[in-house]
C-alpha cells in the first residue's frame, strides 16, 4: 500500500508530527502489514477503523490552495475525521497551486486534521503550461495541431480544462478501492471533473456517491445566465452524473431550487447545506471596550475582484465621511488582489488615492491563522460582495461571528440577506447606490460607537447557527446513512 505524504514538514495544528516528500512521490510500505495495523488501529471511542465508514473525497481545490471554496472542503473533511471517517482526499499536485495558479497559502496545510490522509494524483498542465521548454514532442513540433485536439476533446470528452486530472485521479482511487474498500465516494465542485469521476467511482466500484455544488456548474451564480451553449456536452454530463448521486448538496436555496426546476428527477435528493464559519480559528465574539478617542474603523476582509461593486464602495465611502460622526474614520481593505498575478494592477487603479485624505488604506494579505486579530482591529466590518440571488458568499458568515455592526454593500437581492436577516447589527440601505450605502455607515458607525454587551450576545446567538458545526453536522449524519450506516 503506497502512501502519499500530506503536507509540509512540522507539527499540524493539531499537534501531529506530519512529515513531507517530494510532490508526487509516494512513501512505500510494507502492503499486508500496513493494511493490518490500520485496520486495528482503536478510535477515540475505542472503535477499530473497520467500524469506521470510509470515504473517499474529491476536492481539487484543497490546501495549499486559497482559492475560493476551499474553506468548505477543508472544514467538511475535518469535520468528518472528528467523527471518526476514515477520509481519504483527492486533490490536485501541490505545484499546480504554487507554479501554475500562483494561489496558496501555505499555512492551511496545518489546519488539516492528521487522520486526513490526502493524495494528490498527477495531472496535465495544456491549458497552463506556457513555458516551451516544457512542451512535450508532439506539443513542441505540431502545436497548431495538438491544440486543436484539445479542443476536440473539450467539446466530445469533457468540457473541462481540469479533465487532464482524471485518469490519474481514477487510477489511484482503483488502487485504493481494492486495498481498502471505500464506503462512500464525496465530490465537491467546481472543477466538475470530480463529479465525473465520483459518477464513474460509483459504477465501476458499486459505491454510492454524494455531489457538492460549491458552485453550479450550468450557470454562471454572478449574472444567472446558462454557462453552455445549448448543444454543450456539459448538460448531458451533469444530467448524467445527478441521475446517479445518492444526494445532491448546495450552498443555498435559490440554487437549489434553479436545480429542482430543471432537473426534477434529483429534486427529492437535493439539500441546501450553508457554508459556515469556524469559532476554532475565529474564536466567540465578546464585548470589548473600544479605545477612547480613535476614529471609527471600518474593514474589508476577503479577496477583491473585478465583480465586487467597488465603485459604489467609494463613492459611499467619500459621502459617508463628511457626516461629523464620521469625520477622520478609516476604511481598511484586507486581503488578495484577485486570484492570479495579473489581477493585481487593475484592481488597485479601481481604487481612490489611498492614506489620511480619503481615509482608505489596503493593508494587503491576510494569513487565515491572523484572520481574527484583522477582524479584532476593526469597530464595524464591511461586507463588500457581488452577484445577487444565487450567490450567498462564504465571508457572510465570518461577519457575523465577528459580534460587530455589519454594513451591507450588495444588491438588495443578494442570497446573504437570507443569513443576514436577523442579525441585531445588520445595516443595509435597500439599495445599492452611494447615498444608500452611505446612510448604512453612518447607521452602522454609530452602533459600533454605542455598542453594548447585550447587543454582542444576541449577535453571538445568531451566529452561532452557522458554525461549521452547525450547518455540516446533519449533512454528516445524511452521509453515514448513505454510507451504510456503519
Amino acid at each position: 500500500m503506497a502512501v502519499l505524504d500530506r503536507r509540509p514538514g512540522g507539527r499540524s495544528a493539531y499537534g501531529s508530527d506530519v512529515t513531507s516528500a517530494p510532490c508526487g512521490t509516494l512513501r512505500k510500505q510494507p502492503p499486508d502489514l500496513a493494511v493490518v495495523r490500520a485496520a486495528d488501529r482503536r478510535g477515540p471511542l475505542g472503535r477499530t477503523a473497520r467500524d469506521r465508514p470510509r470515504v473517499l473525497y474529491l476536492a481539487f481545490f484543497f490546501p495549499p490552495t486559497r482559492a475560493s471554496g476551499v474553506y468548505r472542503a477543508l472544514a467538511t473533511a475535518n469535520l468528518l475525521a472528528e467523527r471518526e471517517w476514515e477520509v481519504t482526499v483527492a486533490t490536485a499536485p501541490r505545484e499546480f497551486f504554487s507554479d501554475y495558479l500562483r494561489s496558496h497559502d501555505p499555512s492551511l496545510e496545518a489546519r488539516i486534521h492528521p487522520a486526513v490522509a490526502v493524495e494528490r494524483p498527477r495531472m496535465g498542465y495544456f491549458r497552463w503550461e506556457r513555458d516551451i521548454r516544457r512542451f512535450g514532442p508532439l506539443r513542441a513540433h505540431f502545436p497548431t495541431l495538438v491544440s486543436a485536439g484539445h479542443r476536440w476533446a473539450q467539446r466530445r470528452v469533457f468540457p473541462e480544462h481540469y479533465a487532464t486530472w482524471l485518469p490519474h485521479l481514477l487510477a489511484r482511487a482503483v488502487r485504493l478501492h481494492l486495498a481498502r474498500p471505500f464506503d462512500l465516494v464525496l465530490a465537491t465542485g467546481n472543477p466538475f471533473a470530480s463529479f465525473a469521476g465520483a459518477w464513474a467511482l460509483g459504477r465501476a466500484l458499486r459505491v454510492p456517491y454524494v455531489l457538492d455544488y460549491r458552485d453550479p456548474w450550468a450557470f454562471s451564480p454572478l449574472t444567472g445566465e446558462p454557462g453552455f451553449e445549448p448543444g454543450s456536452s456539459a448538460w448531458a454530463w451533469e444530467r448524467r452524473v445527478l441521475r446517479g448521486a445518492a444526494e445532491v448538496v448546495h450552498v443555498n436555496e435559490p440554487i437549489r431550487q434553479w436545480y429542482a426546476d430543471r432537473y426534477p428527477f434529483a429534486a427529492g435528493r437535493s439539500r441546501v447545506v450553508y457554508n459556515g464559519w469556524e469559532p476554532e480559528i475565529l474564536g466567540r465574539p465578546r464585548w470589548r471596550e473600544r479605545p477612547a478617542g480613535r476614529p471609527l474603523r471600518f474593514g474589508y476582509l476577503g479577496t477583491l475582484t473585478d465583480q465586487l461593486p467597488l465603485e459604489v464602495l467609494f463613492d459611499a465611502w467619500e459621502l459617508a465621511r463628511r457626516d461629523p460622526l464620521l469625520a477622520g474614520a478609516q476604511l481598511h481593505l484586507h486581503g488578495h488582489l484577485g486570484f492570479f498575478a495579473h489581477s493585481a494592477r487593475p484592481l488597485l487603479e479601481r481604487m481612490p488615492e489611498r492614506g489620511e485624505r480619503s481615509g482608505v488604506h489596503y493593508r494587503g494579505p491576510v494569513a487565515k491563522a491572523e484572520v481574527a486579530a484583522a477582524y479584532g482591529e476593526m469597530d464595524a466590518v464591511v461586507f463588500l460582495a457581488g452577484g445577487a440571488r444565487y450567490v450567498t458568499s462564504g465571508k457572510v458568515f465570518e461577519y457575523m461571528a465577528t459580534g460587530k455592526p455589519i454594513v451591507s454593500v450588495h444588491r438588495p437581492d443578494h442570497a446573504a440577506v437570507d443569513v443576514l436577516r436577523g442579525h441585531p447589527l445588520w445595516f443595509s440601505g435597500g439599495r445599492l447606490d452611494a447615498r444608500s450605502v452611505a446612510g448604512a455607515f453612518v447607521a452602522a458607525g454609530r452602533a459600533a460607537l454605542e455598542l453594548r454587551p447585550e447587543q454582542v450576545e444576541r449577535a453571538a446567538a445568531h451566529a452561532e447557527r452557522f458554525t461549521r458545526e452547525a450547518t455540516l453536522a446533519p449533512f454528516e449524519e445524511r452521509l453515514r446513512r448513505i454510507a451504510g450506516g456503519r
